[in-house]
């Protein structure tokens, strides 16, 4: 069939939105990605069950290679394509549309599960801080404002972005009272705390949890005023190709997100980096709360193992016996 294919418009827009950040957050982008694949399922129109896997493939290549360190994405993408399967067309887009839909269902549930795990470790009077934007870290406050604990928030402003804005927004609907800060203002305001609320975008195997530029700083300094780490994620984010030594890639953002051209011809010539993520190691970290409970951060592993067994695999690439 080769390359001559046109992939499906919402795969073209999903892959770009995340790209660019217009789709973001962890869990929003599994389930966006997730819903891509059923769309290109939904229309592929061909007459033999290789070229439907062949487009479906590809299209999750497409979608895979936007954003290199969320392991959401490819945890989505592994579990339709896993579970695809037929002899005809008709079934195998049968079979999409179903792990589409238990996928995106699963995942509703799981950040419910979660947030009531991690309101758990929440109580009257305490004051949270939180860095950058994690639908999984709300998911935790939210349930405990709706079980009725009091809890306030310090929000990290979260450069070059600014996700803590968001973060801001979304607690303030929840009627949390908010302060808002300069990051590097963390520090100083780390004796206010009672504990450090962050999600994740990957978590290996070894308990290192892989998030937002400035976490590992951040998580530093709170183990310094003997603040508790909490890590929210859900299970999608463990990423289970570490389990075999690979180490996990650190996405590298466009430098115009720290400093516009004009402002960089004014100064000179100057190199900007712009790494999106940090690697907070495990001895840092008081607990990953997820879906399934909380773990200190050197057994989660063990429920790694229980997901996604030894042999991970990649069913998005294609090899000489899957065509």
């Amino acid at each position: 069939m080769g390359d001559s294919f046109e992939l499906h418009p919402d795969v073209q827009n999903t892959a770009r939105q995340i790209a660019d950040m217009d789709i973001r957050g962890a869990a929003t982008i599994a389930d966006a990605a997730a819903a891509a694949l059923g769309a290109q399922a939904a229309e592929c129109d061909f007459d033999s069950p290789d070229a439907f896997r062949t487009v479906m493939r590809a299209a999750a290549r497409e979608l895979e290679a936007t954003r290199p360190t969320a392991v959401s994405l490819p945890n989505a993408l592994r579990y339709v394509l896993s579970e695809m399967e037929g002899e005809t067309v008709a079934a195998l887009a049968r079979s999409v549309e179903r792990s589409v839909g238990r996928f995106r269902t699963d995942l509703d549930n799981a950040q419910d599960r979660l947030g009531e795990i991690g309101a758990g470790r929440l109580h009257d009077g305490d004051t949270v801080m939180t860095h950058c934007h994690s639908t999984d870290a709300m998911a935790c406050i939210a349930a405990a404002v709706r079980s009725g604990t009091d809890v306030s928030a310090i929000v990290k402003e979260t450069r070059p972005r600014n996700q803590g804005h968001i973060t801001a927004r979304e607690l303030r609907e929840l009627d949390v009272p908010v302060t808002l800060i300069v990051d590097n203002a963390a520090h100083r305001f780390l004796d206010d705390v009672d504990h450090l609320l962050v999600g994740a975008d990957s978590i290996a195997a070894d308990g290192s949890v892989v998030n937002k530029i400035g976490t590992a700083g951040l998580a530093v300094s709170a183990r310094d005023r003997g603040v508790p780490v909490m890590i929210a994620a859900q299970s999608i984010k463990l990423d289970p190709k570490t389990l075999t030594g690979t180490t996990v890639e650190i996405e590298q953002r466009d430098p115009t997100e720290v400093l516009d051209t004009d402002t960089r011809d004014d100064i000179g010539t100057i190199a900007v980096e712009n790494p999106a993520f940090d690697v907070t190691p495990p001895r840092h970290v008081d607990a990953i709360i997820t879906e399934h409970g909380q773990f200190p951060p050197e057994s989660i592993v063990v429920l790694m193992r229980e997901l996604f067994g030894e042999d991970v695999t990649e069913p998005w690439i294609e090899t000489e016996t899957s065509v």
